[in-house]
């Protein structure tokens, strides 16, 4: 069945908070948004999410930066798409607050801290991609990845980038199927006994 993609509204916060676990766990036990909320489970961990995507403070995380994937009427994936220059660490910081959440969170979070890329502001970043398993195709994955590339084109962004735990094959290979290429990786010894993958790799396409 054909998908199409379109920008996220208010009303998507379920696939989306989905994308992001999903996302950030990419295959283990337990990603950076565990380390973050230390919800007691999964239904915790997502009710927290939905929160966090609809703050009034536009962190990376915000609705407003999300495109899904739809088919039949169905919601069957999503992708982040946002400017660094404007979701900033400080944004996301305040928008846990709105929540509840203090800066302890950073002492919880180090190991990701010790790897996370350093991104300058001329760089449009992609994120939290996912689709459901029965949609799983290279087209599906292209049409998200693509649409969610425009408004950097129409903004004069000229490279866009991904970031991806090492070791995360599927979502790794998908990217290069795109055509992006890995530009650097940062690996920890804390990273890998967090997350239990040894860092993060950086992907890289030319617009």
């Amino acid at each position: 069945m054909k998908v199409t993609v379109r920008k996220a509204s208010e009303t998507d916060t379920v696939i989306i908070s989905q994308a992001i676990l999903e996302s950030s766990r990419a295959g283990k036990r337990v990603g950076l948004f565990d380390f973050v909320f230390q919800a007691s489970n999964d239904t915790e961990l997502i009710g927290y999410l939905q929160r966090l995507i609809i703050t009034s403070t536009k962190s990376y995380c915000h609705f407003s930066n999300f495109f899904i994937a739809v088919s039949g009427g169905e919601s069957v994936g999503a992708i982040c798409a946002y400017e660094p220059r404007i979701a900033t660490h400080d944004a996301l910081a305040n928008a846990l607050e709105e929540i509840g959440i203090d800066e302890s969170y950073h002492e919880r979070i180090a190991g990701y801290l010790l790897c996370e890329p350093e991104v300058d502001n001329q760089t449009w970043i992609l994120d939290f991609l996912m689709v459901k398993e029965e949609f799983k195709s290279i087209e599906t994955y292209k049409e998200l990845v693509s649409k969610s590339m425009l408004p950097a084109r129409l903004k004069g962004y000229r490279k866009v980038q991904t970031m991806v735990e090492i070791g995360s094959v599927e979502t790794e290979m998908i990217y290069k199927k795109l055509g992006f290429t890995v530009i650097d990786e940062k690996r920890s010894d804390y990273y890998e006994e967090q997350f239990s993958r040894a860092g993060i790799m950086r992907l890289q396409i030319l617009l």
